[in-house]
């Protein structure tokens, strides 16, 4: 039987490849609880330093397998949100390593706004983007309400999630949604570098970073201003800082280790 999800560890970089290409890597329950158990893996693993998510074949993710909810026995809409999508977005703003996700072509529903939920989302040229959850009387899930709107604007988002409008991969570097895009030939490369990068930098900062800008999607000023201050603290007690002060003064490159 065909792996669901795909996973290694390239120098440091954990790389989650969502595989059921036949179906446009849509979900179903046992990719979506496998998804959960490899993030923890990755949350537990002090050898990954950074993660990449992307897809097999010629999408991303197109959200949900509808044929799973449409089968005898198939699980409830609320049973797939609770048990599927929010934990996996939790677990993707929680964990406290920088991810990166690889958007190599259609990004559709969930897929979408898993993509948004990243911590740095780059795509392919040919990669396009689409709220489709209007197109079967359905309400965006998987933090879609929470970060499409924050990141573009609120009616750039409601637009785009009523009408469900495709963006494509220029456009949503123009709009902000995403980081960059890449020629489809060199994509795969960049985004590994990226990733790689991320995984050579002080990542406990980096995670704290994280943490910052998550409570900030909440907190007045002066709450965010606490929040700094207690988290620069923690992150001023790290290896990571006293090699980068040092090696800011020896005027040599640093060598950080993640702690």
């Amino acid at each position: 039987m065909e792996e669901s999800i795909l996973f290694e560890i390239q120098e440091q970089v954990a790389v989650i490849t969502l595989n059921r290409p036949k179906s446009f890597n849509s979900f179903n329950r046992p990719m979506a609880l496998k998804l959960q158990q490899v993030l923890d893996n990755c949350e537990k693993d002090e050898q990954v330093r950074s993660i990449l998510i992307t897809g097999a074949g010629k999408a991303l993710c197109a959200g949900q397998d509808l044929k799973e909810v449409t089968e005898e026995g198939g699980p409830s809409l609320t049973k797939i949100i609770t048990e599927h999508y929010n934990p996996i977005i939790q677990r993707i703003r929680n964990i406290e390593k920088p991810i990166v996700c690889a958007v190599n072509g259609v990004a559709a529903g969930a897929g979408a706004n898993i993509a948004l939920a990243c911590d740095i989302t780059v795509a392919a040229q040919s990669a396009s983007f689409i709220q489709a959850f209007s197109k079967i009387g359905l309400i965006p899930d998987s933090g879609g309400t929470f970060f499409l709107p924050r990141i573009i604007g609120r009616q750039k988002a409601t637009a785009l999630m009523m009408l469900g409008e495709k963006v494509s991969a220029e456009e949503a570097v123009q709009m902000g949604m995403i980081y960059k895009s890449f020629s489809d030939d060199s994509f795969m490369d960049e985004a590994m570098k990226l990733a790689q990068k991320l995984s050579q930098m002080p990542t406990v900062g980096l995670g704290l970073t994280k943490r910052a800008l998550n409570k900030s999607l909440n907190n007045d000023l002066d709450m965010q201003l606490a929040v700094e201050d207690l988290l620069q603290t923690a992150a001023s007690n790290t290896a990571d800082y006293k090699e980068g002060v040092q090696a800011f003064l020896e005027k040599r490159k640093p060598n950080f280790k993640g702690k």
